[in-house]
């Protein structure tokens, strides 16, 4: 091999195209080596996914109950039907259920019916629904054949409401919460940590200490007198609104002190002060040279502020103090289990909270890689 073989080969290696990358380049190349990170990233697209299409997903209307079939227990799909000559055929089903009475002690059981099955098919037409309220449809992702039949993959509630159609539904109010929440306390902390960090003096005496006054108050029970200040007959829509606003006035404490950390340190940069030598003003200082260099870790810490939101939501939906019914969201679904009856008839009803513990993990798995990413330059191997 050539000298200029030799060079060439240098420059085309990997180590010489990540020294000549772009910052956001090489947060890209970290991430990507942090497969927690990635798994959660995935999870997280999937979930909001699920929460944009929430109607066409969800096989039933959440709100639709059948009395005959409360506490019903999850089906099993089936995807071979063989028929009574012995032969078989792909067509997805599920066994139909009954329920049962003991005639002493009125206990329910589901028991199989012989030969009766619900065949299943995909963008078949159910319930009708308004997709995003604008768009009238009646495809769903999965529907019975017969469109008069039901199934319940996930069980049924004490109303015979699908437990399926009620999380996916959820999903998009417990997710969206979390994004409006943190975008509302992103703006906050940014303006007060970012003036903090920048002025400093008695701006940031002030700023600091009202900071500490926050953190110091008892997270819960401040939750709980600002929540039950709000009053009972407001509808739906502005309880949502209220609630966002609850969590993002209490939340943007620990983002801000990032903020303020992160301009501390950025604006004693030379490129910073070459800024300020060369007439830049304030703002344009703070916007078009501060502020874009620590995006990668505001997106951090804002991946690690949502499932804070999130958690926030359930708890005080759960406690009676959030959203209420007919809202559906996984704190409000979660109010099915606050009974023994629940607990012992409906095991699955604890489904919503398991949701809210694998999105959590995979916001901290997302936040986490999104951490490490943020500095390229460090030496860290996953």
């Amino acid at each position: 091999m050539t000298d200029i073989d030799k060079e060439t080969a240098v420059e085309n290696s990997p180590q010489a195209t990540l020294a000549h990358a772009s910052q956001w380049r090489l947060m890209w190349y970290n991430f990507r080596q942090h497969r927690l990170a990635v798994f959660g990233g995935i999870i997280i697209l999937i979930l909001y996914i699920v929460a944009l299409f929430a109607e066409f997903i969800a096989p039933f209307d959440p709100h639709s109950s059948t009395s005959k079939n409360v506490y019903h227990p999850p089906q099993l799909i089936k995807f071979i039907d063989h028929d009574e000559d012995g032969g078989w055929s792909f067509r997805p089903h599920v066994q139909q259920m009954e329920l049962n009475r003991d005639r002493v002690t009125l206990e329910g059981n589901y028991t199989p019916v012989s030969g009766r099955k619900v065949y299943l098919r995909l963008f078949g037409k159910g319930d009708p629904y308004k997709l995003w309220g604008k768009f009238e449809m009646s495809r769903h992702l999965i529907a019975p054949a017969n469109p008069g039949e039901r199934f319940y993959l996930l069980g049924a509630d004490r109303l015979g409401r699908d437990m399926l159609s009620r999380t996916i539904t959820g999903t998009r109010v417990s997710m969206s919460i979390g994004l409006v929440g943190v975008t509302l306390s992103l703006v906050i902390g940014i303006f007060l940590g970012g003036i903090s960090g920048y002025y400093r003096g008695a701006i940031d005496t002030v700023v600091q200490r009202t900071i500490e006054i926050m953190i110091a108050l008892p997270t819960i029970p401040l939750w709980l007198a600002l929540s039950a200040a709000m009053p009972k007959d407001w509808d739906t829509v502005t309880r949502y609104f209220a609630i966002t606003i609850i969590l993002s006035l209490v939340g943007w404490t620990e983002l801000a002190r990032v903020v303020r950390g992160r301009f501390l340190s950025l604006r004693a940069e030379d490129y910073v002060t070459a800024a300020r030598l060369d007439g830049g003003s304030q703002s344009r200082i703070i916007f078009r040279h501060i502020l874009p260099s620590m995006t990668s870790h505001i997106i951090a810490a804002v991946t690690l502020a949502i499932p804070a939101m999130i958690m926030a939501e359930t708890a005080l939906s759960f406690l009676g103090l959030g959203l209420l019914p007919p809202a559906v969201s996984w704190g409000v679904l979660l109010l099915e289990v606050q009974n023994i009856r629940s607990i012992a008839a409906g095991p699955w009803l604890f489904l919503p909270g398991g949701m809210v513990l694998i999105t959590v993990l995979a916001f901290n798995f997302l936040g986490d890689g999104l951490r490490d990413a943020a500095d390229p330059y460090a030496s860290k191997g996953h």
